[in-house]
């Protein structure tokens, strides 16, 4: 059965985004993206919010045509065109790329996109994965903690209604400073 995978780029304080849906925080150098290629190449599929759909959809379909846009940038352009994307959202009206819309988070649909054939599947994007999480659906979490304090913004864990043991898969820290703290579901005795 595949996996869903929360990867999210976060401040060392906890935020996704700070204030104004700022993100010129991130420390996104070229061994990093190339990480992110690795790991959402071998992925079956994303799964996006609004919001982040469109803020990729913006930029990532055409992104190696622009020749400024060399190496793993352009590489990855092609990875998330190629791949197959379900975008939650009530409101969206049409969507490329390979994308399916879907308007509300249902477990049972989740746990049969689970079920399907296929790689694991990237979640990202705050709101949706609190909707996740309320519905306890994220089977493996690959946070990113990026070595700045923005001190308020967007926080990446909604409160917990109850206590998620997990246990860790492994860390890596990147020559920028960046740390990746990856953790699963406890292991089953």
């Amino acid at each position: 059965m595949r996996k869903i995978v929360l990867m999210m780029s976060v401040s060392l304080d906890g935020y996704i985004e700070g204030p104004g849906r700022r993100i010129d925080w991130h420390r996104v150098d070229d061994e990093l993206h190339q990480h992110m290629n690795d790991v959402l190449g071998e992925m079956g599929g994303f799964l996006h919010g609004r919001v982040v759909y469109e803020l990729m959809a913006d930029f990532w379909p055409t992104a190696d045509a622009d020749p400024d846009n060399a190496g793993p940038v352009a590489e990855f352009a092609g990875i998330w065109r190629d791949k197959p994307k379900i975008v939650y959202s009530r409101t969206l009206k049409a969507a490329d790329w390979n994308t399916t819309i879907v308007r509300n988070v249902v477990p049972a649909e989740v746990e049969a996109l689970k079920a399907a054939p296929g790689g694991d599947l990237a979640l990202g994007g705050a709101d949706l994965a609190a909707s996740f999480l309320k519905h306890d659906l994220v089977d493996e979490y690959r946070v990113y903690v990026h070595p700045v304090l923005i001190g308020e913004g967007k926080a990446l864990f909604p409160p917990a209604a109850a206590d998620r043991p997990l246990h860790l898969i492994g860390t890596h820290t990147f020559g920028n400073g960046v740390v990746l703290l990856h953790y699963g579901r406890p292991e089953a005795s």
